[in-house]
């Protein structure tokens, strides 16, 4: 039997078939349908200020309810790709305490980063690519270089964006079993910091002052991040310099 060309015969099934389409499409009506009921007025620290009673009362009652649902809340968030992620990771730790958040944080944004980055690979996610566009061939070396350790310098590094560095990967060729790895392990820094935030922001909530996310990247947490980057980048830099003698 001759094989197709790329373009199809006349009268044959498209290339584009819905199994294949489908999780690209859940994806994109997940979004509208999040926008659409208006949720992301939830995601500020506006809505923590007004509903925090509430919800330290229903983790009081249901810890593991709402240990489930806050992780299931992340991992939608982060595979919609909304904004939003940062102000979670600090209700978590207010709700949580730092100890239990970071591993609950930890967790839904793996489980959300491996969602697009599955769609990326499976869908032939165009949307995507064309939003990466972009960041393809500045990132594109360091991936073949050292995937993992690349991965993990952009993961503890909180200023890259963090849609760009689920969906690159994808396009790149990284196994995601690498990707997973390098995730999990990147992002726990920048989850302790954000969550302590959160596990003290009592006082803030209390007296009604304003509060913002950059307020958080201090100069010396920025310093200790960019330490963490540059040590995982060591053996990149090593590989790199072995090449060229």
């Amino acid at each position: 039997m001759s094989r197709e060309s790329p373009q199809g015969v006349a009268g044959s099934a498209p290339r584009f078939t819905v199994r294949r389409l489908a999780p690209l499409a859940l994806l994109l009506g997940g979004l509208a349908l999040f926008f659409a009921l208006g949720l992301d007025d939830y995601l500020s620290f506006e809505a923590l200020r007004a509903h925090r009673v509430e919800l330290v009362a229903f983790v009081a009652r249901h810890p593991a309810a709402a240990a489930a649902a806050f992780v299931a809340t992340y991992a939608v968030v982060v595979a919609l790709s909304i904004p939003g992620a940062g102000i979670m990771t600090i209700t978590g730790g207010f709700l949580f305490g730092t100890p239990w958040a970071t591993p609950l944080i930890v967790v839904g944004a793996t489980i959300g980063a491996a969602a697009v980055f599955v769609v990326a690979k499976t869908s032939l996610g165009d949307p995507l690519r064309a939003r990466a566009g972009p960041w393809l061939k500045r990132m594109e070396e360091g991936f073949r270089a050292n995937a993992f350790n690349y991965l993990l310098v952009l993961r503890l590094m909180p200023l890259f964006p963090f849609f760009v560095v689920n969906v690159v990967p994808a396009f790149l060729g990284v196994p995601l079993g690498t990707y997973v790895a390098a995730t999990l392990i990147g992002i726990v820094p920048a989850t302790v910091v954000f969550a302590s935030v959160g596990a003290g922001i009592g006082s803030v909530l209390d007296s009604g002052a304003a509060f913002t996310l950059s307020s958080v990247l201090t100069p010396e947490i920025l310093f200790a991040l960019v330490g963490l980057a540059v040590l995982a980048l060591v053996p990149v830099v090593y590989r790199w310099a072995r090449r060229r003698r």
